[in-house]
């Protein structure tokens, strides 16, 4: 059986398909793509159907991650049964999947930069409303966190 994972954020069109993303991409390049299964989605209805911000797919094009074809859901109570892990992108996140999740499945929830040996930061921050700067910001910790997450899920 492949670990699930979900990604999740507000809108599903910046930081959850990057990481989404990157962890397809990742997870090909490490061999690893019949281990692994992943998908992302909203705390919020915002952007249902959306594909994600043109500034997220640039950015991630520039360094060989697809996102055009990905289009923005929100995060519904059969994702808690289905994935083994629900990762949130922060801290606002992760409250909202708490409330939202039976207690049963609790301990799948996780921050995504909790799995980050080179960050101290626990979130990882919104580009929406900054410059492309933001967008190239969270390739860097998205791609950090999740290589990390992958390797250590494949090791266990």
């Amino acid at each position: 059986m492949p670990h699930r994972i979900l990604f999740v954020c507000t809108g599903n069109i910046c930081r959850s398909p990057t990481a989404e993303g990157v962890a397809r991409r990742l997870a090909e390049k490490l061999g690893l793509d019949e281990t692994f299964e992943f998908d992302s989605a909203a705390t919020h209805g915002y952007h249902v159907g959306d594909t994600p911000d043109p500034r997220t797919v640039a950015a991630a094009a520039k360094r060989g991650y697809e996102l055009a074809h990905l289009r923005a859901r929100r995060v519904t109570e059969f994702d808690f049964i289905r994935f083994d892990h629900v990762i949130a992108m922060g801290r606002d996140h992760l409250d909202w999947l708490q409330r939202a999740c039976p207690p049963l499945y609790h301990d799948k929830l996780a921050l995504l930069l909790q799995f980050s040996e080179r960050c101290e930061d626990d979130e990882v921050p919104d580009p929406y409303y900054g410059g492309i700067d933001g967008f190239e910001r969270v390739l860097d910790l998205v791609e950090d966190a999740v290589q990390r997450l992958l390797l250590r899920l494949s090791s266990r």
